[in-house]
């Protein structure tokens, strides 16, 4: 008999949702896929990734539905206001397995920007490591400079406003991945 006819697909949402995180559960689900990505898959930090901006950081998640409800947090990043009008965003976290899709980062990344755009944002900066400059670039960001941060080399790099039209904390908006065409046999 040949199994090989039989192995399904692995699990892929039909859709997810990316909004600033309103629920205890994706509060808690943002903190556990940062630890995860930042702790235990690029080992950046000990145990845990949290510090000082958490205390005044917006948290933004990007989670699978399941029959139309979410159900996991896939994705994870947070802003804050670090002086009048200027914002910043970090902790940008897709989980592993959602990577594929390659549409999280940027709807975080977007979300996040339009959002501090929306409260007032004059500037957005956001350190950024260096294997990922091409992919912010190709989002209307620019590098201002490169740091050394936590051991790693990255860019202090802006994006440029006028992409990222203003909006406010209540939005959330439905991400759907792009199906592959199936090849006909």
């Amino acid at each position: 008999m040949d199994t090989d006819r039989f192995d399904a697909p692995p699990f892929a949402p039909s859709e997810y949702i990316v909004r600033l995180a309103r629920t205890r559960w994706e509060k808690a689900g943002h903190f556990a896929l940062r630890r995860a990505v930042f702790c235990h898959e690029q080992r950046v930090f000990a145990a845990d990734d949290r510090d000082a901006t958490d205390d005044v950081a917006i948290p933004i998640v990007a989670a699978c539905c399941v029959a139309g409800l979410p159900e996991q947090v896939v994705g994870a990043v947070r802003i804050h206001e670090s002086e009048p009008g200027l914002w910043q965003g970090s902790r940008l976290a897709v989980h592993a397995d959602h990577r594929r899709l390659g549409r999280i980062g940027g709807e975080l990344i977007r979300m996040a920007v339009c959002t501090a755009h929306g409260l007032g944002a004059t500037r957005f900066l956001a350190q950024v490591q260096a294997q990922n400059v091409p992919f912010f670039r190709r989002l209307h960001w620019r590098s201002l400079d490169e740091i050394t941060l936590h051991g790693l080399p990255h860019h202090v790099m802006e994006a440029d406003l006028a992409h990222y039209l203003p909006h406010g904390c209540e939005q959330t908006w439905l991400l759907r991945p792009q199906r592959a065409a199936r090849r006909r046999a």
